[in-house]
């Protein structure tokens, strides 16, 4: 249903001009935007006619796109390094960065290992240690495999017998990984090296491993190109690449996951099967037993719908399964391969009116977290289902952890909440008991210096949504404060309550942070997600509206102090609520966001959202995407002051979504707010290192708080 009609002028960058920078009032300058150029391209979709005048941007490869990015971060750096508080924004970022973080210990055999940063290190570092009470010595240091600190260390697994490790590597943020094997005796990588893997665990099984990857891309296209074809394989260390062993692939169906993992006692190989681009949310499940050396797998669920069903662990020769079969909030069952039939599943843990959030075993244990208004309640289980107690938290905030081997004697979990630094606690199951383990010391924080508050609020359809809301102690409600709001809005994720250091540096200078648990996200089960998924995703929108103007009729904040802030899917949010309520919002800050909604099948693994999202290739679903895309709905208005950012690495949304909106804003923005696109190199979806995490997140406050009309009282500043 799309016919095509594009021409692209010749020169194209005579049309691409910078003319500078003219300083002006003090929460507005004089800008004059690269003139970017338009083709003559129009889509038509069911009828509708849709140009898309900057689809040369697309070209990520192109000259007159290296150039277009070139003099855009021209206008954006010479803005932001006129700012006078700019580095004294940036050294106090550095000063409550700078602190050791650890990862909560996880155990192989009688060794324990975790991840540590010493304050400002760009990558954090893998520590080993004998026991408890070990030494921990340096496993993997991600900041020696490159001299600018942005290769990163990503997955990680140990073989059951500790021998051998697998780990990957990914470069400058990009979300490919190369898969490398360590011999843990003699802790040397093997010249193992396997390469084009996404969307991959590393899944042990004996002296091999199974991952998935994609065939090569085209040579240049390896950051844009759509990946298809995902294959499963079979990796014995010390062989190579050229050896593995296919064990599975589906040439028929090319835009499906395949994911292969192992049970703890590596008997049980699970394959998972999913089909996100034809808009299914579930999966298909799959089993095959080593004990009878079979190669092919039999079916637990042999059909994709719209259920999810995920392996917990197995008890001997039965699994349990975590389903939201005929369950919006999740539940666990017990199936049995010798009764496969549904009738004969086993309810372990039934649904409950709060959303079941995680679920795994240790120390023959099932540990369960629920969500009861976006906080965390933890449970502890026998295998049967049978409650023996529930696990206590210092405060209402956010848990996670608790995973182990059926052996542990105790396990490790990880609480924060927004007053409250990630604290890593020791579970004894034994004795039903929690101890501290380890706590974070922030610089120049005082917990008793700030106020959370949860409160709960009517979206416009009536519906009722919690927002959590975050000051320095002592706040009038005048309506006079910067206030920041921010939110995410999709595929079933939970904006939970957590600690930012970072985020320090607003509070302490009198600003608001307020976190909205809009529709779309996993805050109240699969229902709260279906309410702004496809059809329904004005719902997201509303809700964050909602959210503004609560923040503004209750003397939080007011619409000249108001700042709007999410990122990927959050930044799809921003640049839709922007579009549609833009006298609500001063300042807006869309991160690689998903911008142009009728092509983001087209890029990487975009297919994937479709679940989410809907398609441009369904007539209701178009109608749906083209009234809201911020792409498409941009007019001539006053705009809030904008800063996209974006990352050359980033191919998961690949930049073009920013670049394209961008261009679009610039040419019908028509207020005296600054419109400006920062686009990092070396980064990806997220900063590759804790240098570019820092100086972008410093040009952003910068940039907030010179719109804004405030002036922080940093040491050091002018």
């Amino acid at each position: 249903m799309k016919k095509i009609k594009t021409s692209l002028p010749p020169g194209i960058l005579v049309f691409l001009i910078v003319v500078g920078l003219t300083a002006g009032a003090a929460n507005a300058q004089a800008l004059q935007y690269p003139k970017t150029a338009k083709v003559d391209h129009t889509d038509t979709y069911f009828g509708v006619t849709v140009p898309d005048p900057y689809r040369w941007l697309e070209d990520d490869n192109s000259p007159e796109t290296a150039k277009w990015v070139e003099e855009q971060n021209k206008v954006a750096f010479a803005y932001l390094e006129k700012i006078p508080y700019r580095e004294g924004i940036k050294a106090r970022l550095e000063k409550l960065y700078n602190y050791p973080k650890y990862s909560a210990p996880f155990r192989k055999n009688e060794y324990f290992f975790f991840f540590k940063n010493d304050g400002l290190q760009n990558q954090s570092v893998l520590y080993v240690q004998k026991g408890l009470e070990g030494k921990p010595e340096v496993l993997l240091d991600p900041n020696t495999f490159s001299a600018d600190g942005t290769t990163r260390l990503g997955a990680f697994a140990l073989s059951k017998d500790g021998k051998y490790a697998a780990f990957g590597i990914s470069l400058s943020g990009s979300d490919w990984q190369e898969y490398c094997v360590m011999e843990m005796a003699t802790r040397k990588t093997q010249s193992d090296t396997l390469k084009w893997i996404k969307v991959s665990g590393i899944s042990w099984q004996g002296d091999g491993f199974y991952y998935s990857r994609y065939a090569a891309p085209e040579k240049g296209k390896e950051l844009s190109s759509k990946n298809e074809d995902h294959k499963v394989y079979f990796h014995r260390a010390g062989t190579p690449q050229s050896a593995d062993e296919l064990v599975y692939e589906d040439p028929a169906h090319p835009q499906r996951f395949h994911f292969l993992g192992t049970t703890e006692d590596e008997r049980f190989a699970i394959l998972t099967i999913s089909e996100r681009g034809k808009g299914k949310k579930g999966n298909a499940l799959y089993f095959r037993d080593a004990a009878k050396v079979e190669k092919n797998f039999t079916a637990i669920i042999d059909s994709i719908g719209d259920d999810n069903f995920n392996i917990i662990d197995n008890v001997g020769d039965k699994f349990l399964i975590r389903t939201d079969r005929n369950a919006p909030n999740g539940k666990a069952v017990l199936y049995d391969p010798k009764n496969p039939d549904e009738k004969n599943w086993k309810e372990i843990l039934p649904e409950k009116p709060e959303p079941l959030r995680g679920v795994g075993t240790a120390g023959g244990k099932l540990f369960a977290t629920y969500l009861k208004d976006v906080t965390t309640r933890a449970y502890v289980y026998s295998l049967d289902g049978k409650l023996e107690n529930e696990v206590k938290f210092p405060d209402l905030g956010s848990a996670g952890g608790f995973g182990g081997e059926k052996d542990d004697k105790f396990v490790f979990y990880t609480f924060t909440s927004f007053n409250y630094p990630p604290a890593i606690f020791r579970y004894d199951i034994a004795i039903q008991k929690s101890s501290l383990f380890r706590t974070p010391e922030i610089p120049d924080f005082k917990p008793a210096d700030y106020v959370t508050e949860q409160i709960f609020y009517q979206s416009k359809d009536g519906t009722r949504v919690p927002m959590f809301i975050v000051y320095k102690k002592g706040l009038k409600r005048d309506g006079k404060n910067p206030a920041l709001l921010y939110g995410y809005g999709g595929f079933n994720i939970t904006t939970s309550p957590s600690f930012s250091s970072l985020r320090l540096a607003l509070l302490e200078q009198g600003f608001v942070y307020a976190s909205a648990n809009i529709r779309g996200g996993g805050e109240y089960g699969e229902k709260w997600h279906e309410g702004g998924m496809k059809l329904n995703k004005q719902n997201v929108f509303d809700d964050f509206i909602a959210a503004a103007e609560w923040l503004i009729t209750n003397k939080y904040t007011s619409p000249e102090k108001l700042a709007i802030q999410g990122g990927s899917n959050g930044g799809l949010l921003v640049g839709a609520v922007m579009n549609q309520r833009p006298e609500l919002f001063k300042v807006a800050l869309p991160a690689v966001g998903v911008m142009d909604m009728l092509r983001f099948h087209k890029f990487t693994i975009g297919w994937n959202w479709i679940a989410d999202y809907g398609s441009s290739d369904n007539e209701a679903e178009f109608k749906a995407l083209h009234a809201y895309s911020p792409l498409h709905n941009l007019k001539e208005a006053k705009y809030p002051a904008t800063l996209i950012t974006t990352a050359d690495h980033d191919d998961r949304v690949v930049p073009a979504h920013s670049f394209k909106y961008a261009a679009a804003i610039q040419e019908k923005h028509r207020g005296e707010n600054p419109v400006l696109i920062r686009i990092e190199t070396k980064s990806g979806h997220g900063a590759s290192s804790t240098t570019k995490a820092i100086e972008t997140t410093a040009d952003i406050y910068a940039f907030m708080f010179y719109n804004l009309g405030v002036t922080p009282s940093y040491e050091g500043t002018n």
